[in-house]
């Protein structure tokens, strides 16, 4: 059903909470940049915050993702917004990335950091990043303990190794960063930004594929993952972490 999944996905803005603000908050948490700094946007899906970045710095970004639709999509946008100077893309596992050392003033992940875990990540990409580089990451984190059964339930299957606040500090602390700021994304950043333009996909869908139980079964998960986070938004989030190297 991967097919069923890309064309949910295909052509939407976001594929993860995020916003403009939150974005801007983060990047202007970096204090004492280069007037033109090197970016690397990891995961950058479709390019949202990407685009975003170039509107907040006169820096050269880098957007890499393993993923050649997303990459295509932000190709598009880049051009069309006259940016080709200053932001190019690349094919590239985050697992195995092949950059020079200390190559980047900034490196950049909203949403994605996951895949790799958010320790190796940290510990991993650190090795790209200039002296007293930055790394921004948003990463899903538990804001409450006791969450109600089911919200467990359901995140103990979605991603296990989510943490609170606290064991993600100490994970940065024994990385060797230092933490400069950390917020929690607000719900509009979901509920608008990335489930709004979902919803409407996934609507449209169900009309497409009413004789399709397995399509109606991969739409009906993603109604489920969205209605979770409405009930139990005060439990979980994606929480922004401004770091810098020690």
């Amino acid at each position: 059903m991967s097919d069923i999944f890309f064309e949910i996905h295909n052509d939407n803005p976001r594929e993860g909470p995020g916003n403009f603000e939150s974005t801007k908050r983060a990047f202007q948490a970096m204090k004492n940049l280069p007037g033109k700094p090197s970016i690397l946007d990891i995961g950058c899906g479709p390019g949202k915050q990407t685009l975003d970045l170039a509107q907040l710095t006169k820096g050269s970004i880098t957007a890499v993702d393993n993923h050649e639709p997303f990459l295509a999509q932000l190709d598009k946008l880049v051009i069309s917004q006259g940016l080709q100077k200053r932001v190019r893309t690349m094919k590239a596992d985050m697992f195995s990335l092949n950059f020079p050392p200390r190559s980047f003033d900034v490196i950049w992940s909203e949403g994605a950091i996951y895949f790799i875990g958010f320790e190796a990540g940290l510990r991993s990409w650190k090795r790209f990043l200039k002296p007293k580089g930055y790394i921004a990451v948003s990463e899903l984190t538990r804001l409450k303990t006791n969450p109600p059964q089911e919200a467990k339930d359901f995140w103990e299957g979605a991603y296990p190794a989510m943490r609170d606040v606290t064991g993600n500090l100490a994970i940065i602390d024994s990385a060797g960063y230092s933490l400069i700021e950390n917020f929690t994304l607000p719900e509009s950043a979901w509920l608008e930004e990335y489930y709004g333009p979902l919803q409407k996909r996934v609507e449209k869908l169900k009309v497409k594929y009413q004789n399709n139980p397995e399509a109606l079964k991969v739409l009906a998960a993603e109604d489920s993952e969205r209605e979770s986070y409405r009930k139990y938004a005060a439990y979980y989030g994606y929480v922004f972490y401004i770091i810098k190297q020690s």
